[in-house]
Order: C-alpha cells, then sequence, then structure tokens
C-alpha cells in the first residue's frame, strides 16, 4: 500500500453533556449527523476535545459505543483509547474495535516522563494487542512530553498496523522533519497537523491532513482548503487558510477550551447544550462574545 488508509480532515468531536453531567445521546446524535453530512473524512471520538480525561471508563466505553453505532459506518470512526498505563489503554483499545471501530488514537502516557524506549514499548504493546490501525498522538502541551521523530519512524517500520501520526505541536518543523524521516520508508504512513492553522503547511510539505476543532463548527474552512490544495486551487486554498486564521484564539478564551467549541457548533446552528464536566465550568457573557467575533470576522457566521 502506498497510500494512507486516512487522510483529509478528521474533527475531534466534542463529547455533549446535560446540565446535570449526563451524557447527552440526542444531542451527540444531531452533531453526529451536522457532521456526516458535511464534507469531512472520518470522526473522531474520546480525543483532548472529547473530554476523555474528565470521564470514568464506563463512561468513555458507553460515548464509544453510542456514537460507532450511531455513525453505522457511513464514514471511518477513530476512538481515543488514552490512558496513563498500557494495560489500561489495551483494555480500552479492545473494546473499541469489538464495537467496531475503524481505528484507534493513541497518546503517549501521560504524568510520569517516559524513556524512549519505553514509550516504545507502550505503542508496540497497544498495536501488538489488536488488529485494527493505530494512529500515534503526539501532544505535549498536555502531555509533557513529545514524541521524538527517530521514535515514530521506529514505530513506523515495526509495527505495520500504526499507519499514522497526529502531531498537536506548536510548529511546522516537527512535522516536517518526521515527513522527512518516515515517509520515504512507508509512504501510506499518514501525517495530520493537529493544530488548524498548520493544515496548509502539511499538505505543501508532503503530509496527508488535519485533525482540526474547527472542523466541528466550520467544516468548509478546513475541508475547503483540503479540496482547493488536491485540485490545485493553491489562491483559493491560502484565502480559506487566512479566514481559518482567526480561529485559533478561540481555543484560548477558557482552559479547557471545551464550552467554546461547543458554543461556537451552537452558534452554527446545532442544538446542542454547552455543558462539559468539572472541572470545566460555563462560559462567562464576555467568552461567549468573543466566539461570537470570532466566528464573524472567519466568516463562519454572519
Amino acid at each position: 500500500m502506498t497510500e494512507p488508509l486516512f487522510s483529509g480532515v478528521i474533527p475531534p468531536v466534542p463529547t455533549l453533556f446535560t446540565a446535570d453531567g449526563q451524557f447527552d445521546r440526542p444531542a451527540m446524535g444531531r452533531l453526529i449527523d451536522r457532521l456526516l453530512a458535511s464534507d469531512v473524512d472520518g470522526l473522531f471520538f474520546l480525543g483532548s476535545a472529547g473530554e476523555f480525561a474528565h470521564m470514568g471508563d464506563a463512561l468513555r466505553r458507553a460515548v464509544a459505543e453510542f456514537c460507532i453505532s450511531h455513525v453505522n459506518h457511513r464514514k471511518p470512526v477513530l476512538v481515543g483509547v488514552a490512558h496513563s498505563g498500557t494495560a489500561q489503554t489495551i483494555t480500552l483499545a479492545l473494546h473499541a474495535q469489538r464495537g467496531g471501530a475503524d481505528g484507534l488514537v493513541v497518546v503517549n502516557p501521560f504524568y510520569n516522563p517516559l524513556s524512549e524506549e519505553n514509550l516504545y514499548r507502550h505503542f508496540k504493546q497497544v498495536a501488538g494487542a489488536v488488529g485494527l490501525p493505530v494512529i500515534i498522538y503526539n501532544f505535549p502541551a498536555l502531555t509533557g512530553q513529545s514524541l521524538p521523530v527517530s521514535l515514530v519512524k521506529r514505530l513506523a517500520l515495526d509495527c505495520p498496523n500504526i499507519v499514522g501520526l497526529k502531531d498537536t505541536v506548536d510548529t511546522l518543523s516537527h512535522i516536517r522533519e518526521t515527513l522527512h524521516a518516515v515517509k520515504p520508508l512507508r509512504p501510506d504512513f499518514a501525517i495530520f497537523a493537529g493544530y488548524d492553522e498548520y493544515l496548509l503547511g502539511t499538505l505543501i510539505l508532503g503530509g496527508d491532513g488535519c485533525i482540526p476543532a474547527s472542523a466541528n463548527f466550520a467544516p468548509q474552512l478546513t475541508c475547503g482548503i483540503w479540496q482547493a490544495f488536491h485540485r490545485r486551487d493553491y489562491a483559493g486554498a491560502i484565502l480559506l487558510q487566512q479566514r481559518l486564521s482567526w480561529i485559533p484564539p478561540l481555543y484560548s478564551l477558557d482552559l479547557p477550551f471545551y464550552n467554546a467549541v461547543k458554543y461556537a457548533i451552537r452558534l452554527t446552528g446545532v442544538d446542542i447544550g454547552v455543558h462539559s464536566l468539572a472541572p470545566a465550568a460555563p462560559l462567562t457573557q464576555d467568552m461567549m462574545a468573543r466566539v461570537k467575533d470570532i466566528l464573524i470576522k472567519s466568516g463562519v457566521i454572519e
């Protein structure tokens, strides 16, 4: 195989809750249906934007089961199985596999820094325990540790079902170095930008797409960049990337950023509540006004 199994624009879908903290299945179904009707190339559940870090394992399993079932093979489904322990990661991975996921997304264990050899052992054990494709998730701002290019290359060569990398790093250099190290040896290995504003740069360098939170409320921007680039409409891609450049400040309006993304989705017409699990807090009126201003400046809403 020379073409990546996964490519394009795959949103990390938020998990929706009621005001009392219960998983809101009807709202989740409405959001999934909206995304399925868009041009996104797949859906990623239980990633960072999916609030997995604030959930117990039972809730994570319930969310995975519902989302996989509701998508019902209409587009590829990736399920995040991040955990700070290898055995627990494998347990979640096997559950997602039994449920019908198309692929897994695995972040490096967090809290304790790990040697490169222990990082390698973690990913290799997870990949060896499942029959699904695995995408490695590098997010050093949250895990506290970046995945070295040498590690990614080694895993790509040693583990055939490790098929890609989501590189959520605030620079193109790590993406570039990974592309140069891995693509000549495994052209089917997909490299995704994690940050919206690096989508076009990643494509220019030879990458395979983006896994951006903005695709939940403005898929026309990231999908438009992907489509324009591949039909060689570079001027159009640049204009869309310039519009997209207004979006990133939304993610720093509050920490964590869950409710800012959910409110942006709501402003684009999806009937959902804007509630997240503690310790996330409700948005202030000022924050909501700033989300709206960002969407207006980017041309997402009038």
